[in-house]
């Protein structure tokens, strides 16, 4: 049988963004259902984690996310920035973000781990170039980072969130900083059926790579992800 590829230029179907929503709902079904399997996730080491919202998104949506974590034994932290709009929520050099990392930072006394969910990941991973000195690990979730915001359905709604245009060469040179590689741990998880970014720009061949299948509203809500974020940090555990 053969195996349709999806061209890593283009944005998921249309179809596929309009069933996001039902997609969405059935992760938090989902979630109801796996709980024997989060109770036995492999249990953390209490080091610092920071979790960053995905557009529009506050640290509201990363709840659940942070909950489990910190039932792992984690210090799991939100970012304290609002709702994520872009530079108006972190800074034009992100300054803002940086400042609650080293708040983080310096209130650990740890290296923190950051786990960013679509654009949050794509801000993660900027942080992590400017400051290595603040950052542990980076695992995105979902994040497109890896290609041109046109494969993907929300870039109209970045700009208008956001108040700044693709064609910006501001945004450009911070989407070129964000895809670089990194010099420390990196994971990207992602899934081919997202109906909102198309996931493969949402990985590269420079860093761990997880494939799940999901949809993009409501990612961290999936217990693969959350098992899959368990995984990840207890494999890195004393690194």
């Amino acid at each position: 049988m053969a195996v349709a590829v999806r061209d890593e230029t283009r944005a998921p179907h249309p179809l596929a963004a309009f069933a996001e929503p039902a997609r969405a709902a059935w992760n938090v079904a989902e979630l109801m259902l796996a709980q024997d399997q989060l109770k036995a996730a492999p249990k953390g080491d209490g080091r610092p984690v920071m979790l960053l919202p995905g557009l529009f998104n506050s640290d509201r949506s990363n709840f659940v996310m942070r909950g489990f974590l910190e039932k792992l034994g984690y210090r799991a932290f939100g970012w304290e920035l609002g709702r994520n709009f872009g530079v108006r929520a972190v800074g034009p050099e992100a300054e803002r973000l940086i400042e609650r990392i080293e708040a983080i930072r310096d209130e650990t006394g740890e290296k923190v781990t950051l786990i960013g969910v679509s654009l949050g990941g794509i801000m993660a991973r900027l942080v992590a170039h400017r400051r290595p000195d603040l950052v542990r690990e980076v695992i995105t979730v979902s994040s497109p980072y890896a290609g041109s915001p046109t494969a993907t359905n929300v870039w109209l709604a970045f700009e208008l969130i956001t108040g700044e245009k693709i064609s910006d060469e501001s945004v450009k040179a911070r989407s070129a900083e964000a895809a670089a590689p990194l010099d420390i741990p990196t994971t990207a998880i992602w899934s081919r059926s997202d109906g909102l970014v198309n996931g493969l720009i949402c990985r590269d061949e420079h860093c761990r790579s997880i494939e799940i299948n999901s949809s993009h509203m409501g990612v961290q809500l999936k217990p693969e992800t959350l098992l899959a974020i368990a995984d990840v940090l207890a494999a890195s555990g004393g690194s």
